[in-house]
């Protein structure tokens, strides 16, 4: 059995066991930057709210909470992981990541990241498969200001928890069909990332020339 379907395995397990408490622990973890997909934990959480195995609790429907302990849990483990950064930052992530199976290159690729579009980054990625969790180190790193890291980390991952409890909850029992498509997700939202920077930074241009006419020489 492969180190995929064994975690995979224990996610389905943990939120079959504890129900809510495990999808926010589970969540915790992943925003940690440990192997727990989230792809997993709130496609099965969306399917479990409509298929009985998750149950209202105080009136709110089960739906509700599966959102509210992944994002919960999400965004605690992504403060865990920016305190990482902060506090031990990539020489931390080089001596003991690899005990953890935490993939150094995404690491180096999402501070690459970071470096270059700065904080709004943090919640671009958290629309991304593989960078989603990684971004919290280098931000940590740069201390980034925690008000705006709080606000771009919960904002992006409500977004994200939201589309993968929908889908788990059309797919209901065929959700695991899904899952071989976050790749190619990745690329689309890779390329889409890229055409909103171009076009921020034609707007950019544009408005700089209008600001700043050029002179012509005098006579």
């Amino acid at each position: 059995m492969s180190i995929a379907a064994i975690i995979i395995g224990f996610t389905l397990s943990v939120i079959k066991t504890i129900g809510y408490p495990g999808i926010f622990l589970l969540m915790v973890l992943e925003g940690m930057l440990l192997p727990i997909p989230s792809e997993v934990v709130m496609l099965f959480g969306g399917y479990l709210s409509v298929d009985g195995g998750l149950t209202a609790y105080a009136g709110i429907p089960p739906i509700v909470w599966v959102l509210i302990s992944g994002t919960t849990g999400n965004v605690l483990g992504a403060t865990l992981a920016y305190y990482i950064g902060k506090f031990g930052g990539i020489a931390f992530i080089m001596r003991y990541g690899r005990y953890l199976l935490i993939d150094e290159k995404s690491v180096s690729r999402a501070q690459t990241f970071f470096t270059k579009y700065g904080g709004r980054s943090v919640f671009t990625t958290r629309l991304l498969p593989i960078f989603r969790t990684f971004i919290s180190i280098p931000a940590g790193i740069a201390s980034m200001n925690m008000g705006s890291f709080l606000l771009y980390t919960a904002s992006g991952t409500l977004l994200w928890n939201i589309v993968l409890t929908y889908l788990g909850v059309v797919l209901k029992s065929n959700w695991e069909a899904i899952l071989p498509y976050f790749d190619y997700l990745t690329y689309v939202a890779l390329a889409a990332i890229a055409i909103l920077i171009l076009l921020w930074a034609i707007t950019a241009v544009r408005k700089y020339r209008k600001t700043h006419p050029k002179k012509l020489p005098s006579d």
